[in-house]
């Protein structure tokens, strides 16, 4: 990666120029791929994440990339939907979650790779957007239980991943079952590390705290959803995975 910025008026851009030759910040924007005819796909969550193609003018290869916006959630999410308060361009949501995506891409960790990023700020408040690779032929977790059981293998290897993760310090701040993707080979990866972070390794309480929130995703799958394919027993494996990882 070789990450540079880009400055416009209110604007503030980091990309990496190995992945973008000729930068905009409209490129961090639906309507610009819409345009293009380029949205590939799109996800609803709490706003609206959308798939993305990148033809690259200098080779014949196309990039596919995810385009998510910022929005807050809870009771403040209903009242200032998605503008944070300005207190620096490091401090912002989408350059913490940037740099940590690029840290994790130092460790070699089953994580996407940042593209870009743009804060615009209005006064004291800006709203934020993120580029990041998409994981190819990956689904996420929640949707593939929907449909069918998978293997214990599978259920030891996602624990294992988990704990790659906490094995480097990194702490995602909601590790869910939509979080988790895996392809069509069975490799498992995390996403969406909003608000995650490097922690001290001498605090279990945080990783702990992960996994229980993990399992609280999983319990609230079964409640809801019509039919999912989760019980204790593959939880108990996801554990196993989680242990059994030096």
């Amino acid at each position: 990666m070789t990450i540079e910025s880009f400055q416009q008026k209110n604007i503030h851009c980091l990309f990496d120029n190995t992945e973008i030759s000729a930068f905009s910040p409209a490129m961090l924007s639906a309507q610009y791929w819409q345009a293009q005819n380029a949205v590939t796909g799109s996800a609803q969550g709490r706003g609206t994440t959308w798939f993305v193609q990148h033809n690259n003018k200098n080779s014949d290869s196309v990039k596919h990339w995810v385009l998510r916006h910022y929005y807050r959630g809870g009771l403040i999410g209903k009242i200032i939907k998605d503008s944070y308060f300005f207190t620096s361009q490091k401090n912002s949501r989408a350059a913490k979650e940037f740099a940590l995506l690029a840290h994790m891409q130092t460790l070699a960790l089953p994580a996407p790779k940042p593209i870009a990023y743009r804060v615009t700020r209005h006064g004291l408040l800006y709203r934020a957007d993120l580029l990041s690779n998409r994981i190819e032929n990956a689904q996420d977790l929640v949707a593939i239980l929907s449909k069918q059981i998978i293997s214990d293998e599978l259920w030891t290897n996602i624990g294992a991943t988990i704990k790659q993760f906490h094995d480097n310090n990194i702490y995602h701040h909601d590790l869910n079952a939509h979080n988790i993707l895996v392809n069509e080979q069975q490799d498992v990866y995390l996403i969406d590390f909003d608000r995650g972070e490097i922690r001290a390794s001498n605090q279990a309480s945080w990783q702990q705290a992960n996994m229980a929130r993990l399992q609280r995703s999983f319990l609230k799958e079964l409640k809801q959803l019509p039919k999912f394919h989760w019980h204790m027993e593959n939880w108990r494996l996801l554990i196993e995975g989680y242990l059994l990882k030096n």
